[in-house]
């Protein structure tokens, strides 16, 4: 099993997902309000004539258990759907491999599950 996480500007969320779920078929993703800045080190606001500068921005954190087979079509689903189109911004996508995945409800391990 592997554990692709992404971290996308909110507005592309459900853009990401949806594109996950066509093009491989999977569906389930934790997602997490997060905030942070690369690059772009934040933003400046202006509101009622004074100026703010937010250091952090909004983002969120996807979360992806997918087959190992699957890993890598969830990696391009994500990077072609989260791109807004900005100099810099759009986020990360990273993998890591996972073992021991069992479902709390029925204590069965994922990786022996056979889907019909």
């Amino acid at each position: 099993m592997t554990k692709v996480e992404a971290v996308v500007i909110r507005e592309r969320v459900e853009t990401v997902i949806d594109a996950v779920e066509h093009a491989t078929g999977h569906i389930g993703v934790t997602v997490i309000e997060a905030i942070g800045h690369g690059r772009q080190r934040g933003v400046t606001h202006e509101y009622r004539g004074r100026i703010f500068e937010s250091r952090f921005l909004p983002k969120a954190h996807l979360m992806f258990i997918v087959e190992d087979e699957l890993a890598d079509a969830v990696v391009e689903a994500i990077v072609d759907s989260a791109r807004s189109g900005n100099e810099s911004g759009d986020g990360l996508v990273w993998t890591s491999a996972i073992e021991n995945v069992t479902h709390n409800r029925t204590g069965a391990k994922l990786e022996k599950e056979v889907e019909a």
